[in-house]
C-alpha cells in the first residue's frame, strides 16, 4: 500500500523507526503552508478516512504535525471526523473530562513512569484506536514513546519458547485494587466511583462482571477486581498474522495496587519478568511531542506509555472502538 496521498506530505520526526519495513510513526504534514488550519484539515482526513485507516493499521501509528489544531474542541472535530464509535475508559488512570468525546490523559504526578501498556487490555472490550492531542508539549521529557507489540512476542518467544506458550496457554490471572475514593497524588490513583461511573455498589459489581471482573469488597471501602485467566498473546485480522504481546505482565507485575500471576495463582519467575522489561525498552520507539500534535495509535499493535517529565504538560486523549 502506497504511502503518497496528494492531500498530505509524509515528513520525519526525532525517534521515529524502520520496524519490518514500516515507519513508525507515519508522519503527516499539510502539502503546503496555506493548509495548516484546523478547517482545511478537516476536509482532508473526510476526503481521506479510509486511506488514512489503512495508514493507522500499517504503520500501527500516525502522527498529524505542523497543523493549527488548538484545543479540545478541534481535536474532538478530528476524532469525530472518521464517525468511529466512542467507547468509554475503564481504568485505574485518574483522568478528568474536558469535552465532548476528550478527556485528560494520566492526571498522576508527571514525575512517575507510566508503563508501557495497550489501552484497557484487561478488559473484554477495549479500543482499536487511541488519539492523544499535545496542547502543551513539556520542556524536557513526558514523551509517549511507544512498541510494536508483536517484537516483544518474537523476542520473549526467541528466550523463553516454552515458557511463553505454556503461558499463553493457560493465561494470566491479575488483581488491581480500585480506591475508595479517587487520590490524583497516583497515577494508579482512580476511585471505584469514577471507574465504574456509579456510586451505587450494586450496579459497580453488575458492570465489573459485564467487563469480565471479578469483584471483592474491602474493608476499607476499596475494592479488589480480579480478572483472568488471560491469554498472553492475541492474534488480530489485518495485521499480517503477527502475535501482539497483549498482557500487562510486567506492569503490574509485584506493583502495590496490582500483581500478574500464573493462572493457578503462583509467582512469575522474576527473571523471566526483568528479562521482558529490558526487550520492551530495547524496542520503545521514543518520540517526542510538539505543540498541536495529533497522534493516532492502532491499540491492538502498540503498547503506549509515559516518560516522566517537568511540568506543565497537557495532553488530551480519546478512545474509540
Amino acid at each position: 500500500m502506497e504511502y503518497s496521498c496528494k492531500d498530505f506530505k509524509v515528513g520525519k520526526c526525532e525517534g521515529e523507526k524502520l520496524v519490518d519495513g514500516e515507519t513508525m510513526p507515519l508522519v503527516l504534514q499539510p502539502p503546503e503552508q496555506g493548509k495548516r488550519d484546523i478547517e482545511s484539515l478537516l476536509v482532508t482526513l473526510k476526503d481521506n478516512k479510509e486511506w488514512f485507516e489503512k495508514m493507522i493499521i500499517k504503520n500501527s501509528a500516525v502522527l498529524l504535525r505542523g497543523y493549527d489544531v488548538k484545543d479540545a474542541v478541534d481535536f474532538n472535530e478530528i476524532v469525530e471526523t472518521f464517525g468511529w464509535d466512542d467507547i468509554r475508559y475503564v481504568g485505574p488512570a485518574p483522568r478528568t473530562h474536558i469535552h465532548k468525546r476528550v478527556w485528560t490523559a494520566n492526571e498522576g504526578p508527571l514525575s512517575e513512569f507510566i508503563y508501557y501498556h495497550h489501552e484497557m487490555v484487561l478488559i473484554k472490550e477495549f479500543p482499536k484506536k487511541l488519539m492523544l492531542f499535545c496542547e502543551v508539549p513539556p520542556p524536557e521529557g513526558g514523551e509517549t514513546p511507544f512498541v510494536p507489540s508483536f517484537r516483544v512476542t518474537e523476542r520473549m518467544l526467541e528466550e523463553f519458547p516454552d515458557f511463553v506458550e505454556k503461558l499463553d496457554a493457560e493465561g494470566l490471572k491479575y488483581t488491581f485494587t480500585a480506591l475508595s475514593n479517587d487520590d490524583t497524588a497516583s497515577m494508579r490513583g482512580r476511585g471505584w466511583q469514577d471507574a465504574f461511573g456509579t456510586s451505587d455498589r450494586a450496579e459497580a459489581e453488575k458492570r465489573a462482571q459485564a467487563l469480565g471482573m471479578d469483584f471483592e469488597w474491602l474493608p476499607n471501602g476499596g475494592v479488589k477486581t480480579i480478572l483472568g485467566p488471560r491469554s498472553l498473546t492475541r492474534v488480530f485480522e489485518g495485521r499480517k498474522g503477527r502475535r501482539m504481546w497483549f498482557n500487562t505482565l510486567v506492569g503490574m507485575h509485584g506493583k502495590a495496587l496490582s500483581s500478574a500471576m500464573m493462572a493457578d495463582g503462583s509467582e512469575i519467575p522474576d527473571d523471566i519478568v526483568k528479562r521482558c522489561e529490558e526487550i520492551i525498552e530495547e524496542e520503545s520507539i521514543q518520540f517526542k511531542w510538539e505543540k498541536g500534535d495529533v497522534l493516532f495509535f492502532d491499540n491492538l499493535a502498540l503498547l503506549h506509555g509515559r516518560r516522566p517529565s517537568l511540568p506543565p504538560r497537557r495532553v488530551l486523549v480519546a478512545t474509540c472502538k
